[in-house]
């Protein structure tokens, strides 16, 4: 995450300095009136990190180059020369791509950090082994980071925070709180757990929908070519012998003829409102009708709820705690199920009902209307017996074995829908490419 130095003074004249991690200058800002608000101080600079390219040497050793993150040029340059390099240059990097870290990077990261943990390896040396084996490179460094941060004995909540950009919000703030906690095992284990069922929603989702739009944009392009080329060619002969076209065939034709007339206010008619749709699905707004009406969908619909469902509870189970910021743990999960209208319903609802009413969780949550009527009863009974932590997991492994299920028979049926909606265009062109082999030559004394 970018990492923002400022300095200033307080009120007594003093020189004071602190660091900001945001993703966006709109978020810097806000913090930045927040701390002279607090703390009564003037800011004077504002630095961000940023990488820097060297090269340098020591003594008789070959020159060596390599990059580095700091908050300035000079800052950079003193620190080397400290170190005993004579330094050759230290400039700028002008173009720094981060590539998000794939998601199965991550859940190897954490899921072999939950096996060495239950071995009784020790996290510093646990960290050191993942480093050496990852390949993506910005996840070395992350890991390199965390590990310098920890030994300089910066706190894990402050730690994980830097790098929220890269593992996310849950899984930065499980990892935090697993730094403190007495089992580190069973939350890298339960974070595991969760990033392993996020991803494999993702697949299921991709599957469903991506492939049946790759399949359905190579069929009507086969069709359109077949329409659009290969078809006239055939009815320009027809019609060099002066015969009749068939009634299919002229229809064809006539629409061949209205889409080459026609295709590039055709491609405007298309390609216009899906891009306005694109971006206004980025919006929160959009993202917030979107999500509502995905649930309503026939087939698909419920599974997308209820995998929605599965992930919250997954994500509160490892949060919750009988006693403690149980609201920063539904926030969370909230944020964590993939939904924007569950997570606005939640965060907008059910949040500031628990703490304007002092109602309870499951109370408020019913209220909000955007659970199942088995999730509901399920938490409440969990509630009312005081184990509502593992009913949200028992919950949470219900829907994953019931989504599983569904999502294969899902994907069975798109795929018969896309095998009969393939035949039917297949069957179309066949009786009219047919219907040309029935077309009489002309007579010669018609001639």
């Amino acid at each position: 995450m970018p990492e923002y130095r400022y300095t200033g003074v307080n009120i007594t004249g003093k020189p004071i300095q602190g660091v900001i991690y945001s993703l966006d200058n709109k978020a810097v800002k806000s913090k930045l009136q927040q701390v002279v608000k607090t703390k009564g101080v003037r800011i004077d600079t504002i630095e961000k990190k940023q990488v820097f390219l060297y090269k340098v040497s020591k003594s008789s050793e070959a020159p060596i180059q390599g990059e580095q993150r700091a908050f300035s040029q000079e800052e950079l340059r003193k620190a080397l020369i400290k170190m005993g390099y004579k330094v050759y240059y230290v400039r700028r990097k002008l173009i720094d791509i981060k590539f998000k870290v794939p998601v199965k990077d991550l859940v190897l990261f954490v899921r072999i950090c939950a096996d060495l943990l239950k071995e009784k390896f020790s996290y510093d040396e646990i960290l050191t082994l993942v480093r050496s084996d990852t390949e993506n490179r910005r996840l070395r460094e992350t890991i390199s980071d965390i590990q310098k941060d920890l030994k300089s004995g910066s706190e894990g909540k402050t730690v994980y925070a830097k790098h929220e950009d890269v593992f996310g919000r849950f899984t930065a703030h499980m990892l935090s709180v697993a730094s403190t906690s007495g089992n580190m095992a069973a939350i890298y284990d339960s974070t595991a757990k969760f990033l392993e069922r996020e991803e494999e929603f993702k697949n299921n989702l991709r599957s469903v929908l991506l492939m049946p739009m790759v399949v359905f944009f190579a069929l009507f392009s086969a069709v359109g070519f077949y329409i659009m080329y290969i078809f006239p060619k055939m009815t320009t002969m027809l019609a060099k012998h002066n015969i009749e076209i068939p009634p299919m065939t002229q229809a064809t034709l006539n629409l061949s003829d209205f889409l080459a007339s026609n295709w590039l206010v055709l491609s405007l008619a298309f390609t216009i409102p899906v891009v306005a749709f694109w971006q206004w699905s980025k919006t929160e707004r959009g993202r917030y009708i979107i999500d509502r009406n995905l649930l309503r969908l026939p087939v698909l619909g419920p599974v997308l709820h209820k995998t929605s469902i599965e992930i919250f509870a997954r994500v509160f189970n490892g949060l919750y705690s009988s006693s403690g910021e149980n609201i920063t743990a539904i926030r969370i999960a909230a944020e964590s199920c993939r939904n924007a209208y569950i997570e606005k319903q939640v965060t907008s609802m059910v949040v500031p009902a628990m703490l304007r009413e002092g109602k309870s969780f499951v109370e408020c949550l019913s209220r909000a209307n955007c659970f199942t009527l088995t999730a509901v009863r399920r938490l409440k009974a969990g509630e009312e017996s005081g184990t509502l932590r593992e009913t949200a997991l028992q919950l949470a492994n219900y829907y994953e074995k019931e989504n599983k299920h569904k999502m294969s028979r899902l994907v069975d049926i798109i795929n018969l829908t896309i095998s009969i909606v393939a035949t039917l265009m297949i069957v179309g062109l066949t009786l009219i490419s047919s219907e040309l082999g029935f077309v009489s030559p002309p007579s010669p004394l018609s001639k």
